[in-house]
C-alpha cells in the first residue's frame, strides 16, 4: 500500500510507540495515533446552545485531509448552515522534528507523500514547499489562526483558508511571520492586535485547544464531533462522502431542512472567493471532468484569474 501525507495529532501521552503524524491510511483518509482515552474527570460541554447541531472541528493549517475535506465542508456550510455551527479547533499536528518513523526523518521525506495525496483527494498541493522552505513546525500558524479569532469567527476562518493556499499551493512557510502577517492583512484584520495576541493570548487558547483535544479523546485529522441540544453526540473521523456529513446532521436533527442556494458561478465565488476543480464541481454540480473547462472559459472572459501548480489549479475572483 502506498503511504499517503495526512494528519494526526502530536498531543502528548504516555505511549511508549511513536507513530509519525505525517503518515495515515489513504482509505479513511485519517492519519490516527493508538487511541487516547478522554479525560472523564473534566469532559467538555458539547451540547448545541445556538443552532440545533453543534460541530467542533478539529484540525491544523498543514493537515492535507482537512484540505481534502474542503469541497463537503463548504457546500455543508451552505446547504445547512443555519442548523450548524461550527467550531474551529487546532490540534497541533507538528510540534517540531523530535522524531523518525514511518520512514519520515525530515522534511524532504514528505514532499513525495503530499504530491501523492493531491491526486488521491483530486485537491491541488504541491509537496515542494518541504525541498524548498520546509516548515519547523505547526505551532505558529495554529496560533496565528488563534489569534485572529479572537478579533472575528469569521475572519478566522478566511485566514486559515489564506495560509493553506499558501503552504499547499504556493509553496510558502507558513511558520513564517511575514506569511501569516501577510495572510492576516488580506482578511481584513487588525495587524496591530493580531502581533499583540499572537506574541500573548493565543498562544494559551492554542495550548486549550490542545488540552480539550485530550479531554475529548481527539486521536486524528479531521475530527468533527456533532452535538444536538441534549448533549447527544455523533463523530466522523478523516475524509468521507458528503453524504455521511449530511446523514450525521439528519441522525441528530431529523427535521433539519436543507437550504437551497444560487449554484451560479457568480453567487459560489462571490461566497468562496477562491475554488479548486473539485470545489467548483462539489458546489455547483457541474460534472468534475467540465468543471476545468468551464472556469478556464471564465478566465477568458476577465471574470476569473487563475493559479497553477503542478498537481492542479485554483481559481479567484480577478482582482
Amino acid at each position: 500500500m502506498v503511504s499517503f501525507v495526512n494528519c494526526r495529532s502530536q498531543i502528548k501521552t504516555n505511549m511508549q510507540e511513536q507513530n509519525n503524524p505525517l503518515l495515515c491510511n489513504p482509505e479513511s483518509g485519517f492519519c490516527e495515533m493508538p487511541s487516547i482515552k478522554p479525560d472523564t474527570a473534566h469532559q467538555a460541554d458539547l451540547k448545541s446552545d445556538k443552532k440545533p447541531v453543534k460541530v467542533i472541528y478539529y484540525t491544523d493549517p498543514i493537515c492535507s485531509s482537512c484540505w481534502g475535506i474542503e469541497p463537503q465542508l463548504r457546500k455543508l456550510k451552505l446547504e445547512y448552515g443555519t442548523s450548524i455551527d461550527i467550531e474551529y479547533r487546532m490540534g497541533g499536528l507538528l510540534p517540531d522534528w523530535s522524531y523518525n518513523s514511518g520512514g519520515i526523518s525530515k522534511p524532504s521525506d514528505v514532499a513525495h507523500h503530499w504530491d501523492e495525496v493531491s491526486v488521491y483527494y483530486d485537491m491541488p498541493i504541491d509537496g515542494g514547499v518541504w525541498l524548498e522552505d520546509p516548515l519547523p513546525s505547526s505551532y505558529p500558524p495554529s496560533i496565528a489562526f488563534k489569534a485572529v479569532q479572537i478579533q472575528s469567527t469569521e475572519r478566522a476562518i478566511l485566514f486559515l483558508r489564506e495560509i493553506r493556499e499558501m503552504v499547499f499551493l504556493q509553496k510558502k512557510n507558513i511558520a513564517k511571520w511575514e506569511h501569516l502577517e501577510q495572510a492576516a492583512k488580506n482578511t481584513g484584520v487588525n495587524i496591530e492586535q493580531f502581533k499583540k495576541d499572537y506574541e500573548g493570548r493565543a498562544k494559551d487558547l492554542f495550548y486549550a485547544d490542545l488540552k480539550l483535544a485530550r479531554d475529548l479523546g481527539v486521536h486524528g485529522f479531521p475530527t468533527m464531533i456533532f452535538s444536538d441540544s441534549t448533549g447527544k453526540n455523533e463523530t466522523v473521523y478523516g475524509y468521507k462522502p458528503y453524504a455521511v456529513f449530511e446523514n450525521t446532521i439528519a441522525g441528530l436533527y431529523p427535521s433539519v431542512q436543507k437550504y437551497t442556494y444560487d449554484k451560479s458561478i457568480a453567487a459560489v465565488f462571490s461566497t468562496f472567493h477562491s475554488l479548486t476543480a473539485k470545489e467548483f464541481s462539489e458546489l455547483t454540480g457541474v460534472a468534475r471532468n467540465q468543471s476545468e473547462q468551464m472556469l478556464d472559459e471564465y478566465v477568458k472572459q476577465g471574470m476569473l484569474q487563475k493559479w497553477t501548480t503542478k498537481n492542479g489549479s485554483l481559481w479567484s475572483l480577478k482582482k
